[in-house]
């Protein structure tokens, strides 16, 4: 039966309700009750767009790339987006998996292994392995590759290193990628340092600033345009967009995008807390709250009267400071933010005991992009001098946004 009489007998999946979505964890308050979201017109997916991609599938072997976000939304619910196009006789040939897994449990950093999708049977291949980037003989039989990934809007977040590589290997091979847009839970702003060529890697491989404030469709459209590709290639990209966002929208991820992202608050605190990820302290992992706390051994317990203990669970089976007291902040009641937040990194290093260890010098300069915010909060600067010397980065990105714009 053909794609386009299916779609037109199924136009419930038009219709993104996110408000009815359940698919959000309930082991503690979520974030929209804390924040409440803009009341306009639903915003519709591109996922939910069928009529203006279907067509474009029909009649050709497809690859998708794709976790557990990657949803068509119902009134009652949700379907994976492979198991819709499987129901439409879309023929998908494989699926490529990013960090976490196409399941998404895998803890972060830990590698995917390749495999079989047990619910499809389809092949699985993992693009946080062995590689990082599609190979030639990967897309050899492939006519086209489905994106639909959802998105954070933070540079170490390694869902848009993903698909810059992924980009890259269509662009080499010359298979088409569509792209099917999501909103960025914190696309209404941009700050934070920018990543500095040097220290390019999968943590940030573009000098963009810590919050980019892009959705992923409109950032691939600047990958593209800005020749950000190896050897100044082009992808011959389609972006099928959201209907009814505006970078301002507050919106409410129903599924959590990755195992420590549970709510929305640990995705407002994510710029500000995965800071910490270059540190030795601990930012919630081993907890229910990741990213929503910090907390360390070696803070200072005279200076904080929250404390708690990590342990190995869902998404972390090695968290820093495991078994160990950890004296810090609970900030599981934060508002929705609109900016990076320095106050709590530089509040932990000055009430640290042990200054030497507090950072991983490595790793941190790879979250911040560069040498100099260690070195700044080291020295004792303040939060409002460090941000002084982001400006003018920040100013000469911001014109460069505003040409691959697609929303307001």
């Amino acid at each position: 039966m053909p794609i386009l009489s299916i779609f037109k007998s199924t136009v419930l999946l038009l219709v993104l309700l996110f408000s009815s979505c359940r698919g959000q964890e309930k082991s503690h308050k979520s974030m929209a009750e804390n924040i409440k979201t803009d009341t306009i017109a639903p915003i519709v997916v591109g996922a939910n767009r069928t009529p203006h991609y279907l067509p474009l599938l029909e009649g050709k072997k497809i690859g998708v790339v794709a976790n557990q976000t990657s949803v068509i939304f119902k009134k009652t619910g949700h379907t994976h987006l492979v198991d819709s196009l499987l129901s439409w006789n879309v023929m998908v040939k494989k699926v490529f998996a990013p960090e976490h897994g196409f399941r998404g449990k895998a803890d972060a950093g830990e590698h995917v292994k390749d495999g079989l999708d047990a619910k499809t049977g389809l092949p699985i291949i993992s693009l946080y392995g062995k590689n990082r980037k599609p190979s030639a003989a990967q897309l050899e039989e492939l006519d086209l590759v489905v994106f639909d990934i959802q998105d954070v809007g933070v540079r170490f977040y390694t869902y848009i290193a993903t698909l810059q590589l992924v980009m890259e290997a269509c662009a080499e091979n010359n298979v088409p990628i569509l792209v099917l847009d999501r909103p960025n839970p914190n696309g209404h702003y941009v700050d934070g340092p920018t990543m500095k060529k040097e220290h390019t890697g999968f943590l940030g491989m573009t000098e963009i600033p810590l919050v980019y404030g892009m959705t992923i469709g409109e950032y691939a459209q600047m990958i593209n345009k800005e020749v950000w590709l190896e050897e100044g290639k082009k992808a011959n990209l389609k972006v099928i967009r959201l209907e009814n966002y505006a970078h301002g929208t507050s919106y409410h991820l129903p599924i959590r995008p990755s195992p420590n992202l549970p709510n929305d608050i640990s995705i407002t605190l994510y710029p500000s807390l995965g800071l910490f990820e270059g540190t030795n302290v601990n930012a919630g992992r081993g907890t229910e709250y990741q990213f929503q706390r910090f907390g360390a051994s070696f803070l200072d317990s005279t200076k904080y009267s929250f404390s708690y203990a990590p342990k190995p669970n869902f998404g972390s089976k090695y968290p820093k400071e495991e078994g160990k007291k950890c004296f810090g902040t609970d900030l599981s009641h934060i508002n929705r933010m609109d900016a990076v937040s320095l106050k709590w990194l530089i509040d932990a290093y000055k009430n640290s005991k042990e200054k030497d260890k507090f950072f991983n010098t490595s790793g941190f300069t790879k979250h911040a992009g560069t040498t100099a915010l260690q070195k700044q909060i080291e020295s004792g600067m303040s939060e409002e001098e460090i941000k002084k010397t982001w400006q003018k980065e920040l100013k000469t990105f911001k014109k460069i946004r505003e040409k691959y714009l697609i929303y307001d």
